[in-house]
């Protein structure tokens, strides 16, 4: 499946609000249009986030608008990822150096893929012989364009005829469970999906090996966010003494970062809680908290997996 494919100025993307049911495409025929498809969540992962913000960013220098005001716009469409902001200051060096940033973009998005590849690969090690491995929110290959992270891994060992089988965090309130499972079944590989509060009673239960996350951003000590019921799954690993592993590129270290404590996450419309699927589920009146992200210690990360390898301490 095509996640992404830019040509003559337009960037053709598939609509992960769609999936599972429609396999659909957005034409984004300008920056504007890509910095709305970020924003509204038709491409996610902050790795795609990545791809879809430096093409846009060739849209707009093609187009003559000032480079850094829209580069200013496309941060600020998703804060919390700080794969698009290394992105863009990629674009912003090569469009400095008089590189077309077309082309430009083009590395961008294959060095992504690359380090996502290996990642795969190291990960996969992780994973023995029939394990079961829970997974929180979508790490695949549509959330990357291509392989994907925890995911990833995930497909990568079931490749390698490891017989895993893995456990799907439904992931509330956008339901990105529904992708990885869409991802899972396309594989061919078994699992099942559970309600986010399900997660701590298997565990428990022993029916649990280990933990695959991705990230969406890693500061310099290790601390890192992820999609919002990361950490409280970080806390009952720990209790339960079972693995507990963050795999995303070196795009996701935010090098300038000392701690979580300073990530900005992102707090999104209260309809995506109040209103799942469009249908009211709450009193009239009723007010929602919709944080889109938060923020794990590195006290509670068992080792980390970027296209390096494996590395208990902080990557970077």
């Amino acid at each position: 499946m095509e996640v992404f494919s830019f040509s003559a100025g337009t960037l053709k993307l598939l609509d992960q609000r769609k999936l599972p049911f429609k396999e659909e495409y957005l034409l984004c025929k300008n920056y504007k249009q890509t910095i709305g498809a970020i924003r509204e969540m038709a491409v996610r992962g902050a790795p795609a986030i990545s791809i879809a913000g430096a093409y846009a960013l060739s849209q707009a220098e093609k187009a003559g608008y000032i480079i850094d005001s829209a580069a200013e716009e496309i941060l600020n469409s998703r804060p919390t990822a700080i794969d698009l902001k290394n992105a863009i200051d990629f674009m912003k060096e090569g469009i400095n150096n008089g590189e077309d940033s077309q082309k430009r973009a083009a590395e961008w998005e294959q060095s992504i893929y690359n380090k996502c590849k290996l990642i795969c690969m190291h990960g996969a090690e992780l994973i023995g012989e029939g394990n079961r491995v829970l997974t929180h929110c979508n790490t695949g290959p549509i959330a990357v364009g291509k392989y994907g992270t925890a995911l990833g891994a995930i497909l990568y060992a079931h490749k390698k005829g490891k017989g895993v089988f893995a456990w799907v965090d439904e992931t509330r309130p956008r339901f990105q469970g529904a992708l990885t499972s869409y991802e899972l079944s396309e594989a061919g590989v078994p699992h099942n999906v559970i309600t986010d509060s399900t997660a701590g009673s298997l565990m428990r239960k022993g029916e649990v090996d280990l933990i695959m996350v991705g990230a969406d951003r890693i500061c310099k000590n290790g601390d890192f966010a992820n999609k919002i019921g990361t950490y409280p799954l970080a806390v009952l690993a720990k209790h339960h003494r079972i693995p507990f592993y963050v795999l995303a590129p070196s795009s996701t270290i935010d090098s300038k970062l000392e701690s979580g404590e300073k990530i900005p996450i992102e707090r999104r419309d209260e309809r995506e809680i109040l209103e799942p699927a469009g249908v009211r589920a709450f009193a009239e009146g009723t007010r929602a908290a919709n944080f889109a992200f938060d923020v794990t210690p590195a006290s509670l990360v068992t080792a980390y997996v970027t296209e390096h390898g494996l590395s208990c301490s902080p990557p970077e």
